[in-house]
């Protein structure tokens, strides 16, 4: 597969004490804490927003926040959604896990990730200010209380990998914690539209997993960061059409 060279973030963006292999082999139990560690990205996401509305136009200020977005993370989940979209191209499970590990990006993953881009700068930038802080507020907090759901509904394709680690380490009851919490700051924030909200990125999230685990034998780490990303961008579409 040609294309530009990228290279596979193997490290989390924030330190984590202990060895590489250690803090993976041990991430599931940390599920519970996922939007908990989103919602902290999404306060430091409304800052950015409040600093760049009285400075920038509402499309300039939403590229910019996206940009302050991805960069929170290191671009790990986008990394996962392009590697998932270049997959999809294989004729069988083997070669399409093989693509996805190639540190290449393809065409379906360039095309792919411009897109979704463009679509969430899109979202945020027709938000209202009163609206588009609670967005970002939530939205972080939302789609990552969906991986442990996911690495617990479907196997792994892999036996090993991040995405084998963390389902291994994970608790029974780390996905309805990690549920409950992100309901809980999505109706703090949003009132009881909240749940229709969290219910929609649920959904895309498990419609992903579910469609990836058949084309691959099972769920990946590059799975897993793209159904984040796939719930962060159902939040802000589904937000964008209620308020239409």
């Amino acid at each position: 597969m040609s294309g530009v060279v990228r290279a596979a973030p193997d490290a989390p963006i924030v330190p984590i004490p202990g060895r590489r292999n250690e803090r993976f082999d041990q991430l599931g139990r940390a599920a519970p804490w996922f939007p908990v560690v989103g919602l902290g990205i999404g306060v430091m996401l409304v800052v950015v927003e409040r600093v760049t509305r009285l400075v920038f136009p509402p499309l300039l200020g939403a590229l910019l926040i996206v940009t302050a977005w991805k960069l929170a993370t290191g671009g790990l989940h986008l990394d996962g959604l392009a590697d998932c979209l270049d997959g999809l191209v294989g004729r069988d499970p083997a070669h399409r896990l093989a693509i996805m590990h190639d540190s290449r990006i393809g065409a379906f993953g360039a095309v792919g990730l411009i897109l979704f881009l463009l679509l969430e700068i899109a979202a945020l930038s027709e938000f209202a200010p009163t609206w588009r802080w609670r967005v970002l507020l939530v939205t972080p907090a939302l789609a990552r209380a969906t991986p442990p759901v996911l690495a617990r509904l479907f196997p792994s394709a892999r036996t090993e990998g991040h995405g084998a680690a963390f389902r291994a380490s994970l608790s029974r009851g780390g996905p309805p914690i990690a549920i409950v919490a992100g309901l809980v700051i999505a109706v703090s924030v949003l009132g009881a539209f909240g749940v229709v909200v969290a219910a929609a990125a649920l959904a895309s999230a498990l419609a992903l997993g579910a469609f990836l685990s058949r084309r691959l034998g099972g769920i990946t780490g590059d799975v897993l960061g793209a159904a984040i990303e796939a719930a962060e961008l159902t939040v802000l579409l589904t937000v964008s059409a209620w308020l239409h």
